[in-house]
């Protein structure tokens, strides 16, 4: 009898070992159980053709039909504090009903983080403080049903060693989001000028993500035939070339940003969608309103940049969904269109 007592007692400590990992989520939230899948982790090695999505944008101020025309959106943004709890910035929508707008065109959605720099980088150089913090991003994560985490820490800096403590964080997140079967990215500096900002992202962080961002925009004054274009063609293969050569970031990882948005000499900024109601050609890339003018990236200029980044990168992405214009004027639809468009 003990003998069987004991042979029961192992059978059952067998089989609850057997279990898959469960999370189970406090009421008031999304979904209540998450099951940890036990198959492999399987990168999307496809293209991509990514959005912000602020949250300070209503849904109604966006065209919809183009989110048909891209894989990924990323709802932006989630804050940490010191405590390494986390808060999103006012919603104009709830979370809830965005995520399900995206996930009824067949996106996956994402989740950003930005934040105080001091914020992070004390975080991150704690190691208890550091896993608090990934555990509160994976939780946010799984219960509000985004499909991974994007980080757009601005920025990490070698010159203060957090470079390291980055790579570090970001090695333990992406271990832990592969494991629910979900993805890492990162926004990151167009990397044109030396110095610490340009090391803080080191191969550690590169090697965490599915892919990066490429932020290749709100450059004045980096294309010497341009001066005054904050996004010119050069400075996008220039950006690509820093990050494809210099930072060895692989080419299937890399994703080139796109502005939906034109800027002054003086850093002033205006949507796409709003130059094109003032009267600009949306096939044009410069606009006069009164004594000002606006460089921006109209059409043939974002098929252009998207038939580089099909040839040099994995994607593009665009900063972002409100400031673009709806139907054939949208900047998303035409760099889908030159994606899918036979070279000759």
């Amino acid at each position: 009898m003990k003998r069987f007592l004991i042979l029961s007692i192992a059978i059952v400590t067998v089989l609850a070992s057997c279990k898959k990992e469960v999370i189970k989520v406090p009421d008031g939230y999304g979904a209540k159980v998450f099951v940890k899948p036990t198959t492999p982790y399987v990168p999307d090695m496809g293209f991509k053709q990514v959005a912000y999505f602020p949250s300070y944008r209503f849904i109604k101020d966006i065209d919809t039909t183009s989110l048909d025309d891209l894989t990924h959106v990323i709802f932006s943004f989630l804050k940490p504090r010191a405590d390494g709890s986390l808060v999103l910035d006012d919603t104009k929508d709830k979370v809830k009903d965005v995520v399900s707008l995206v996930k009824r065109h067949n996106c996956k959605i994402i989740i950003a983080l930005n934040g105080d720099d001091k914020i992070y980088t004390t975080l991150l150089a704690n190691p208890q403080t550091r896993e608090l913090l990934i555990s509160n991003i994976v939780k946010y994560m799984l219960e509000n049903q985004f499909d991974g985490v994007d980080l757009d820490w601005e920025y990490p800096s070698a010159t203060k060693g957090s470079d390291v403590t980055f790579g570090l964080f970001m090695q333990s997140l992406s271990v832990e989001l592969h494991s629910w079967h979900r993805t890492l990215s990162m926004a990151v500096t167009a990397g044109l000028y030396a110095g610490g900002v340009k090391e803080g992202i080191n191969k550690m962080a590169i090697d965490a993500c599915d892919f990066v961002n490429l932020m290749a925009y709100d450059g004045i004054g980096t294309d010497p035939a341009r001066p005054k274009d904050h996004s010119s063609y050069k400075m996008a293969d220039d950006v690509l070339n820093v990050w494809l050569n210099e930072k060895n970031l692989p080419k299937e990882k890399a994703v080139l940003g796109l502005p939906a948005y034109g800027k002054t000499d003086a850093n002033v900024s205006m949507s796409f969608k709003d130059l094109l109601v003032k009267g600009a050609d949306p096939k044009g890339s410069e606009f006069m309103i009164g004594t000002t003018m606006y460089y921006y990236n109209g059409i043939p200029t974002i098929e252009l940049k998207t038939k580089l980044a099909k040839t040099r990168a994995n994607g593009v992405m665009f900063w972002e969904l409100g400031q673009d214009a709806g139907g054939a004027n949208s900047l998303i639809k035409v760099s889908k269109a030159a994606f899918l468009a036979k070279v000759p």
